[in-house]
């Protein structure tokens, strides 16, 4: 499963447009919990054990088919770069998909929030390969129609193909897992979409 990234994600770099422009946090949203602010040209996320919900930050528009990629580094906790995700009402506050963002083996895996909860854990023996705990990592998710592949430093982790049941369309959303000391960073979120 450590196919490399399809020919489109090396796309012209026009066909990218960035989702973050280093600066401020235009074009997202945060929902209640956390915090989100931008710093050294990252977004920066943090949250104490002592809150419970979990803190996003959402995109403000939607999705459907495409390849985003962001790189990532985990101080603390576990976080989480959600794809095509509905707003709820609800103590985690979405639906849907995210690419498991951490420290751990299950880095790059596909959780499914509030329906099937795990679908896809990436092998513990590639993630040690092509993972850096701690510092900067490559972070890409493409999605087209039924079909989600995970990717991490250029290596395919996780595959999910033909999967009917995938929502198709929503937002993307970056995570501070409630319950959890956490701190979290984001640049170079780029989107190409198909």
């Amino acid at each position: 499963m450590a196919a490399l990234l399809p020919l489109y994600a090396g796309a012209e770099p026009s066909r990218w447009q960035p989702l973050f422009n280093g600066k401020d946090l235009a074009g997202w949203s945060p929902a209640p919990g956390g915090k989100w602010e931008v710093i050294d040209g990252t977004i920066t996320g943090t949250s104490g054990k002592d809150e419970t919900r979990h803190g996003l930050l959402f995109s403000d528009r939607t999705f459907s088919d495409f390849v985003v990629r962001a790189q990532f580094k985990v101080t603390t906790g576990d976080s989480g770069f959600y794809f095509r995700v509905r707003k709820t009402a609800s103590k985690v506050g979405v639906q849907g998909f995210q690419a498991e963002v951490d420290n751990t083996p299950e880095v790059g895996g596909l959780y499914e929030t509030a329906r099937r909860a795990w679908v896809r854990k990436p092998d513990p023996a590639l993630i040690k390969r092509v993972f850096k705990p701690g510092d900067w990592n490559l972070l890409t998710v493409t999605a087209i129609g039924d079909d989600i592949t995970v990717s991490i430093n250029g290596v395919t982790v996780t595959e999910l193909l033909g999967d009917a049941a995938c929502l198709k369309e929503g937002h993307f959303a970056l995570q501070l897992h409630g319950g959890q000391d956490m701190h979290v960073q984001f640049r170079e979120i780029a989107v190409l979409e198909m």
